[in-house]
């Protein structure tokens, strides 16, 4: 499937918390068309390790008003809010758009599933053995897709690009979220 060069993409991440202090933690979403015009910013919150991630995603996807017009999402991990795994599979066929995975780093999963057996949440393992296999962009970054194949979401990733190795969704995502809880954002330069 041909993307265009200019994509309208969502990128979605979480803010820092203190395990065993903070109960919630503020998720937002950064609406982008290509790697340098914002559209929307959203925020919400979702309690840490909490159930139901990919409905609750879902949900707050839907009601977004840029909605209708998004050709991808981007998540910086398969997990938000602490151990809420994102079912991919099931979030991409109910919104009916690709969701992209993008990490810095090969994935591994056995740092995350002993966390997960660790915190009584092993049951979430299965969500994490259907996540399709990440697979690397340009040598840069590691992506794994679902709703659309590596080179669609390789694509995604390419046109919205800009500052940084992540696309700037995702990297305004990340600042934004962290001002929220830190009062000041800080990344990479």
């Amino acid at each position: 499937m041909l993307r265009p060069q200019r994509p309208h993409v969502l990128g979605v991440d979480d803010g820092p918390f203190d395990k065993g202090v903070s109960r919630t933690v503020p998720l937002v979403g950064v609406t982008m068309e290509g790697p340098d015009l914002v559209e929307a910013v959203s925020v919400t919150e979702f309690p840490i390790d909490g159930e139901d991630v990919t409905d609750f995603l879902a949900g707050w996807i839907e009601q977004l008003r840029v909605k209708p017009a998004l050709q991808g999402i981007f998540f910086g991990g398969i997990t938000i809010a602490g151990l809420a795994v994102i079912d991919v599979h099931a979030l991409s066929n109910r919104l009916d758009v690709p969701v992209v995975i993008v990490n810095r780093r090969k994935p591994g999963n056995e740092r995350l599933i002993e966390a997960l057996e660790s915190a009584g949440l092993i049951h979430r393992r299965a969500i994490l053995e259907r996540t399709p296999p990440a697979q690397r962009v340009d040598g840069r970054i590691y992506a794994a897709s679902a709703g659309g194949d590596h080179a669609a979401a390789a694509s995604l990733v390419r046109a919205t690009l800009g500052k940084s190795d992540l696309p700037e969704p995702l990297r305004l995502a990340h600042l934004i979220a962290r001002a929220i809880v830190k009062g000041e954002s800080r990344g990479r330069p």
